[in-house]
């Protein structure tokens, strides 16, 4: 992810740029609470994230940008990083989940679900179905900004794959 201008290491661990850096990716957040997204959003920020951010308030929005809408607007391969609620309208975070990872085109997308769920079967279920990372999101408002500040750490370190545009004729689940 961005840092400021000018950082080369985040806490500590040298922070490679390289093709597919998360340094360079797009971060979409599926969320259908606007005080989680803006909080989200802050906290990422407070953690040193210059990234774009993509918020959708539910999870057929998502699905449409990512299996639709996506191709067209980019010109050249991009990364993204997507950070998943399970509970939304339309479309919940797992059935999202399970349609990325079943698409040719989209199975390497890094998701994280990010969600107030601590039920040990949708973990699980979450982690059958290909998710990379299962976060709680705390109650208290200060364990949460905590949270994602140190999500916003670990996300400034990862390698992500890229979805190139020539695979836009892939097929929409």
């Amino acid at each position: 992810f961005t840092l400021q201008q000018g950082a080369e290491r985040a806490e500590g661990i040298a922070v490679r740029t390289t093709q597919t850096s998360a340094l360079n990716a797009t971060i979409l957040i599926a969320e259908d609470n606007p005080g989680h997204a803006a909080l989200i959003k802050r906290n990422l920020k407070r953690a040193g994230i210059r990234n774009p951010i993509r918020h959708f308030t539910d999870g057929q929005a998502i699905v449409d940008y990512l299996f639709e809408h996506m191709p067209e607007e980019q010109a050249t391969a991009e990364s993204y990083l997507v950070l998943l609620d399970i509970q939304m309208p339309k479309l919940n975070g797992i059935e999202v989940l399970e349609r990325i990872k079943t698409s040719p085109k989209l199975r390497t997308l890094p998701v994280t679900m990010l969600t107030t769920t601590d039920n040990p079967h949708e973990v699980q279920r979450c982690h059958e179905l290909g998710c990379n990372n299962y976060v709680m999101k705390p109650v208290a408002y200060d364990a949460f900004m905590e949270a994602i500040q140190r999500l916003g750490s670990f996300l400034q370190i990862l390698q992500l794959p890229t979805v190139s545009p020539t695979d836009s004729h892939s097929q929409r689940l």
